[in-house]
């Protein structure tokens, strides 16, 4: 049976992480973006202010999250009427697993010109196959989320781009804001294009910064991934961020770049 939701709450703070949240490197670790949208929806809920959205949410992952019992805690670090700087943790068994700060900024009275961003998004195609790459996990995160690729290949060195849409919330009982919506699957910007042939070579984020100009529309977000990677083991993901609109954010992704033993 298909778990309900990626987390369920269990009160103070708490969420029991289900099967789906494991990501597909392991069945007992975490993909970045369940916790990640958890992070957001803490940062949503602190203090709330109607006048005021989520903007920027910045994540570092210091060590792989176990699929188990998680606590989340923000606070604000600056409260100010246009600008609200907060902070958070994501913790499992009484350590530290993700940092994260996040910009809410105040919306104006009347709207502001919209200008720079790409315009449209190619067209949803028909259903494809779960993505996936040789020894990846893939009953887990993979599973519970739809792709449906545009240009590229999944996982593949080169640039790619494919629709993304969670089959299941964030927490159980709650529909996700948009900005959780875009989390849950914006950390997926590295394995869209990982930049390096994952038969010989690990690419494996650090990090995570999302910055959205605006709350994206309906469930479905479009990932554009270009990876590049340095000669010293550094890469780096940059993900344009879009939905039937067309550019609603970016993403950028800070890689670990190493040899799988005896492959390179």
């Amino acid at each position: 049976m298909e778990p309900a939701a990626f987390y369920v709450p269990v009160g103070d703070g708490s969420f029991d992480s289900t099967p789906a949240t494991a990501g597909p490197w392991s069945a007992g670790a975490q993909h970045g973006g369940p916790p990640s949208a958890l992070l957001a929806r803490a940062f949503e809920r602190l203090q709330p202010d109607p006048g005021q959205r989520l903007a920027r949410l910045t994540v570092e992952i210091l060590r792989p999250i176990p699929v188990e019992r998680v606590t989340v805690t923000a606070r604000v670090v600056r409260a100010g009427r246009r600008i609200t700087l907060l902070e958070g943790s994501l913790r499992a068994g009484g350590e530290d697993y993700l940092l994260a700060r996040g910009w809410r900024i105040a919306r104006p009275q009347v709207p502001t010109p919209a200008a720079g961003a790409r315009a449209g998004s190619p067209p949803l195609p028909g259903p494809s196959p779960t993505p996936a790459w040789e020894g990846a996990y893939i009953d887990g995160y993979l599973r519970a989320i739809e792709v449906r690729m545009t240009s590229g290949m999944f996982a593949g060195a080169g640039p790619a781009a494919g629709w993304f849409r969670a089959r299941i919330p964030l927490v159980e009982g709650e529909e996700p804001s948009g900005f959780q919506r875009t989390a849950i699957v914006a950390d997926s910007g590295s394995g869209v294009s990982q930049g390096v042939d994952y038969r010989r070579w690990l690419a494996i984020n650090v990090e995570l910064t999302l910055s959205i100009q605006r709350d994206p529309a309906g469930e479905w977000i479009h990932l554009d991934s270009r990876a590049v990677v340095g000669a010293e083991g550094t890469g780096r993901a940059d993900t344009v961020l879009g939905d039937t609109e067309g550019e609603f954010g970016r993403a950028m992704q800070t890689l670990l770049v190493a040899p799988i033993s005896g492959r390179a």
